[in-house]
Formats: C-alpha cells, structure tokens, sequence
C-alpha cells in the first residue's frame, strides 16, 4: 500500500524526469538547451491551457472533445473578423472568448435539458465545428492579419513567451478554484457523488453551465493563441488537439471515473507531452510513429489509473456526503 501511494503521488514525476534524462542523453544535450526548453514551454502552451479546463470537466466525470474542431472555427471566425469585418484586435479577442463561452453553455444546456452525456454532446459539435470551419473558410486559410495580432503568440516578456505566461496564469487560476473555493469541491463532490451534492443543496445544472462554459472559454482564449501563432486562420488547426489535451489530463492525474485529480499533476502531465513530442523530433522519429507511441502512452495512462484509484474513495466526495448526512440528521 506504501508503494502504490508512493507512485500515485511521485509517480508522473519520476516519469518527467526519466524522459529529462533520456532525451538530454541521446540528443547529446541539444534537449536541455534553454532555448530549446522555452520551445518546449510555448508548444506546450495551448494544450495546459485547455488542459485546465478539460480537467474541471473529467473531475465532475464528463468529457469535453469538442475543443479541437472549436479551436479551428474560432481561429478562422477570428481571421475572418480582422481581415473582411473591420474588427479591431482587441474586440476580436473579445468576440473569440465571448463565442467561447456560448459555445460551452450550449453544451451544458443541451446536458441539463435533453440528458445525453457529455462525451457524445461534444463528439457530435466536434463534427460540427469542424464542418462550420470549412464552410466558413470555404476549404482555405485566411490570411492578411495584422502583424501587431503576432506579438500574443509570438512575442516574449522579458525573456519568456507571452504564451507560457498565458499558461501559467490559467494553472494558477485552475489550482486557486479547485482547492481553495467551495465552487472547487462542489467540482470534486459531482464526480464522487453526484446525488450526495445534489441533496446537500448543490445547484447541478447551475455547476454544468459554469464549467462547460469555462472549458470553451479556456478552449477559445488557445485558439487566440494559435491564431496569433500561426498568423493565419486555418480551418483544419486543432485536429488531434483534444487527443493531446486528453492525454496530458490523464497523464497528470485526473482519473476518467471522476473525482480525482489536481492542477499540479495536469502541468506535469502537460509537460511530459511537451517534452516527448520535442525529443522525439531533435531524435529525428517518424511522424506516424510518434503517433502510434502517444496512443500507448494513453492506455497506459488509462490503465494506470483505473489500476491505482480502484480501491479509493474521494475524500473531497466524503465531505460532501457527510454534509448532506448531517443536515438530513437535523432536519
């Protein structure tokens, strides 16, 4: 018991630095580079972005994979604002978190009234999204952005890119509600015990807009990101994406059953992402390779998870039941 509390806390760690080692080693130390390491931070940025709101969503037991396809309708609606509709670059950004959030109420709105599960909620807008941003586009990239739009995703402060510290202000924020606020464990308390919160006086359908609206919105200000990265909106930006982001969650922690899960462990599994996918290309490995490895890595992380949370209870669930438990007592 020990040592299975022992790699459920250290365990992603280990396997962080593991992979440090590796690649530093069979890159002839190209991988440790500064310059490369602030690399990595900056790919890896828009998957922690989303990866925040993706592990609020997995906490509660639901599943959000719709956040690849809305990166690209967003992108190309957000090139298409500042190229055809005279918007200016602050009130695009504006619109693409506005857009965001809608998107995301509508998901829990179609949760809360109709009943059909999350994961095929937003695997049915994942086609949609997808559709609407080629249709939108019509099939092409939409160029001609204004060049002060780059400095978001390309430019620095001081020396760290601003996309890093777009990151790190979303992990901060992410750890703050989950731990420090009542909103966070009514979050854990849903994916422990749905009907525990609900006796003990939890607003459900309430917590569902709140946190499928801060998935999008989290999803949206990435897309703003890649938009400002790449210069140009590309009606096929985010395909794969929420496999990414899904893999670093799980990676990190947050277990598919619900309940489980933390902000820390996310950053480490959004990192050890980051890391397998630059030292795989300073490695010169085949493209589809990578693929079929990030594929292992998943159900490993998968398996990992189902074998190490199988005989635990949520503690954060506990307290819910016990408050429930106690006003019934009273009543």
């Amino acid at each position: 018991m020990k040592m299975q509390n022992f790699f459920k806390r250290f365990g992603i760690i280990l396997v962080l630095i593991a992979l440090f080692v590796f690649f530093s080693i069979t890159t002839k130390g190209t991988f440790i580079k500064p310059g490369n390491l602030l690399n990595v931070a900056r790919q890896v940025s828009m998957i922690g972005i989303c990866a925040v709101g993706m592990a609020i969503v997995m906490i509660t037991g639901g599943m959000d994979l719709s956040v690849g396809s809305l990166q690209g309708l967003l992108g190309v609606l957000g090139a298409l604002m500042m190229t055809r509709a005279g918007f200016s670059i602050w009130a695009t950004v504006l619109s693409i978190l506005l857009l965001g959030i809608l998107f995301g109420l509508f998901h829990a709105f179609v949760f809360n009234t109709v009943g059909i599960p999350p994961m095929i909620i937003t695997l049915a807008m994942y086609t949609a999204y997808r559709g609407l941003a080629y249709v939108i586009s019509g099939g092409v990239p939409v160029f001609g952005l204004p060049e002060d739009f780059s400095t978001i995703g390309q430019g620095y402060l001081w020396f760290i890119p601003i996309p890093v510290i777009i990151m790190a202000l979303v992990m901060i924020f992410g750890w703050f509600l989950l731990t420090k606020t009542s909103t966070g464990k009514y979050i854990y308390g849903i994916g422990g015990n749905e009907e525990a919160c609900r006796l003990s006086g939890v607003n459900i359908k309430n917590m569902r807009y709140f946190i499928f609206g801060l998935s999008s919105f989290l999803a949206s200000l990435a897309s703003i990101v890649l938009l400002s990265r790449v210069n140009s909106g590309q009606p096929r930006s985010g395909t794969g994406f929420e496999f990414e982001v899904i893999t670093a969650v799980v990676l990190g922690g947050v277990s598919i059953k619900g309940g489980v899960g933390n902000i820390s462990g996310v950053l480490v599994g959004v990192l050890i992402m980051g890391v397998m996918k630059n030292g795989f290309v300073l490695m010169n490995v085949n493209e589809y390779f990578q693929m079929v490895l990030q594929g292992f890595v998943l159900l490993a992380a998968v398996g990992f998870d189902m074998v190490i949370n199988r005989p635990n209870k949520l503690s954060k669930a506990r307290v819910i039941e016990e408050s429930s438990t106690r006003k019934a007592e009273t009543a």
